[in-house]
């Protein structure tokens, strides 16, 4: 039996942590708020609640099976508004959240939070 860890997944799963890490970073302080929080558990999580202009109580709802997916999906629903951003990016937010993280980071959006 092997079980040696292939060294090439591990360099994959490093790359997509910096990319995670830089993405998170750079939207975060798009937003306003400080960028060192992408890298704090759980602290990063609440950051990007009230990006969403969430209540901070939606931290409860996080640890609720099933109720958490819902929740994670209005989440991302909630940041891709305040980025002026549609559907498409919600979707790309929820099966592909690196790479759109890093687009709403990079590109032209700007953070505005909508009140409703």
């Amino acid at each position: 039996m092997n079980t040696e860890y292939p060294p090439g997944l591990l360099i994959f799963q490093l790359i997509l942590l910096v990319l995670s890490i830089v993405g998170l970073w750079k939207l975060f302080t798009k937003a306003g708020k400080p960028g060192w929080a992408s890298i704090v558990p759980i602290y990063n999580t609440i950051v990007m609640i009230e990006m969403a202009g969430k209540p901070l109580w939606w931290i409860l709802l996080l640890f609720i099976p099933l109720v958490n997916i819902v929740a994670s999906i209005l989440i991302m629903i909630g940041i891709a508004k305040n980025f002026g951003r549609g559907t498409g990016t919600v979707l790309g937010l929820i099966f592909l959240p690196i790479i759109f993280m890093l687009i709403l980071a990079f590109g032209s959006a700007e953070y505005n939070l909508v009140e409703e």
